[in-house]
């Protein structure tokens, strides 16, 4: 890793300054070459933080008996109802309908 990088943020922040660099294009080219050899490595650190951070997450989840939200919950709709309750057996054996 290079000791250059100080962290996440902040690479990515040079990232940036250094595409917004390069696409306006009036660079020589051996700064151009320089700028994105530098680029590259801010990529790759970056990429590398974040399957780290991934990892942590999906350890986190497995001992914590987490799982991912289901796909059809909204995430901006409050839920307002309760979950339906249980039927008790005498319920069930009179066939009586859930509340």
């Amino acid at each position: 890793m290079d000791s250059t990088i100080k962290d996440f943020e902040a690479a990515i922040t040079e990232l940036e300054t250094i595409v917004k660099k390069l696409e306006e294009g009036d660079l020589p080219l051996e700064t151009s070459l320089q700028l994105y050899e530098r680029g590259v490595q801010l990529s790759r650190f970056c990429h590398a933080q974040l399957e780290q951070a991934e990892r942590r997450i999906e350890i986190l989840n497995e001992r914590g008996g987490l799982s991912p939200a289901p796909a059809n919950l909204a995430a901006d709709e409050p839920s307002t109802s309760s979950p339906p309750r249980p039927q008790s057996r005498n319920e069930e054996s009179e066939g009586r309908p859930r509340r």
